[in-house]
C-alpha cells in the first residue's frame, strides 16, 4: 500500500478522493507507518451538525446515539451529509507509526484538531450523549494522518472543558488577527462556545475604545448572560440573525457606522445577508459557522452592492489551540464560565444504545 500524507490510502469510495470529500473511509484500527492510532473517549459534534441531528431525532439522546452509530458505520467517519461537517475527538494514543513525526507516544492523551469529517473513526459502543453540549462519550478508535493536527490535553483544565475550547479554537485565534484596537465588532451567535470566545478575544484586541455587539435570539442563555454581566459586550441584541429586517432595524442605534469586523458563529443557515449588511464597506466578514452557504454569501453581497472581504472559517490557524486555551487561562471569569457550563458530567441517558 502506498501511503499518502493526506490520507488518500484510507479512502474506499470514491477512489482518488481526499478523505474530506470521500463518501467512505477505511477505519480499520491499525496505525500505518505515517499514522497515529487513538482510543477515542469522546466526540464533540460540531454545533451545526448536532443541531441538525437533534432536530431529526426530536432531541432524544438514544435516537441521537443510534443516528451517529449508523452514520459512522456507513461512512467510516462522522461526516454529516446534510451539514457537511463533523466535530473532533479526545482520546489516548494507542500506537504511532514508525515514520510519523510526532511529539506523542502511546498512553498520551490528545484532542484532535482536524474535523471528524475526514478522520477514520470506528465506534464500538456509545456510553452517553450530552444533549446540552453536543458531546458523545464512547469506546472506539480513530486515526490521524501525517498531516493531522492535534493538541496534548492540558493538565490544568478538565478534559470536558479542554474539549469544548479546542473544538472552536480557530474562532478566537482568527478574531485576534482580524480585530484592531478601537474597532467595532459584531458577533452573530454570540452566546455559543465560539461566540463567547470570539467576543472575549474581540474585547481584548479592540480595547476600551472599541465596541463589541453580540447578537443571538435570547439574552437569557448562559452565554448571553455571561457576556452581558461581565462586560465583554457593549450591547447584546436579542434578534434571530435570520431576520434581516430586524437586524438592520436595530443596528443603527448600536453600530451607527456599522461593524469593521463581523463574526458569524451561528449554527443555522440563512444568516449570510445579515452578516454582510452589518458590515461597513471595506470591512471584513468572518464566517466561522459551518452552516454558511458560499453561494448565498457571494451572491448576497453582490446583490446588495456591498464591498466586503469575506473569510471562510478555517478551523485551523497556526497556534490556535494555545491561543484559545490562553484566553481561558487569562480570564478567570471565562474559565469559571466554561467550568460551570462544560465540566459537569452529563446524566446517563441510556445503558443500551
Amino acid at each position: 500500500m502506498k501511503l499518502c500524507p493526506l490520507g488518500t490510502h484510507r479512502v474506499l469510495e470514491p477512489l482518488g478522493a481526499l478523505p474530506q470529500s470521500a463518501w467512505r473511509l477505511d477505519a480499520t484500527p491499525v496505525a500505518h507507518d505515517n499514522e497515529i492510532l487513538c482510543d477515542v473517549e469522546a466526540l464533540n459534534i460540531d454545533s451545526a451538525s448536532f443541531r441538525q441531528i437533534s432536530e431529526v431525532c426530536g432531541a432524544d439522546p438514544a435516537c441521537v446515539a443510534k443516528h451517529v452509530l449508523a452514520l459512522v458505520e456507513q461512512r467510516g467517519k462522522h461526516h454529516n451529509p446534510v451539514t457537511g461537517s463533523g466535530g473532533m475527538f479526545i482520546g489516548r494514543v494507542r500506537a504511532v507509526g514508525r515514520d510519523r513525526k510526532a511529539d506523542v507516544r502511546p498512553g498520551d492523551r490528545i484532542a484532535s484538531l482536524v474535523s471528524l469529517a475526514l478522520t477514520p473513526l470506528r465506534i464500538d459502543a456509545i456510553e452517553n450523549v450530552d444533549m446540552a453540549t453536543g458531546r458523545i462519550w464512547l469506546r472506539g478508535t480513530a486515526v490521524l494522518f501525517e498531516t493531522g493536527v492535534y493538541a496534548k490535553l492540558p493538565d490544568d483544565l478538565p478534559d470536558a472543558v479542554a474539549l469544548a475550547v479546542l473544538d472552536v479554537a480557530g474562532a478566537p485565534a482568527q478574531v485576534g488577527r482580524l480585530v484592531q484596537p478601537g474597532r467595532c465588532v459584531a458577533v452573530l451567535g454570540a452566546d455559543g462556545k465560539s461566540g463567547v470566545l470570539s467576543c472575549v478575544a474581540a474585547r481584548e484586541r479592540a480595547g476600551a475604545g472599541g465596541r463589541i455587539v453580540g447578537i443571538a435570539p435570547s439574552r437569557e442563555t448562559p452565554g448571553a448572560r455571561f457576556l452581558i454581566e461581565r462586560g465583554y459586550v457593549d450591547a447584546f441584541l436579542e434578534i434571530d440573525a435570520r431576520d434581516v429586517p430586524a437586524v438592520l432595524g436595530a443596528v443603527p442605534e448600536y453600530l451607527p457606522t456599522l461593524a469593521d469586523v463581523t463574526v458569524n458563529c451561528v449554527n443555522v443557515a440563512g444568516t449570510e445577508l445579515s452578516s454582510i449588511l452589518l458590515t461597513k464597506d471595506a470591512g471584513t466578514v468572518y464566517f466561522f459557522s459551518m452552516s454558511t452557504s458560499f453561494t448565498a454569501a457571494a451572491l448576497g453581497a453582490e446583490g446588495v452592492g456591498k464591498d466586503v472581504t469575506m473569510i471562510v472559517g478555517n478551523g485551523y490557524a497556526k497556534g490556535h489551540a494555545a491561543t484559545a486555551l490562553g484566553i481561558v487561562r487569562d480570564h478567570p471569569d471565562l474559565r469559571e464560565y466554561f467550568m460551570n457550563r462544560y465540566a459537569p458530567a452529563p446524566a446517563a441517558v441510556s445503558s443500551a444504545f
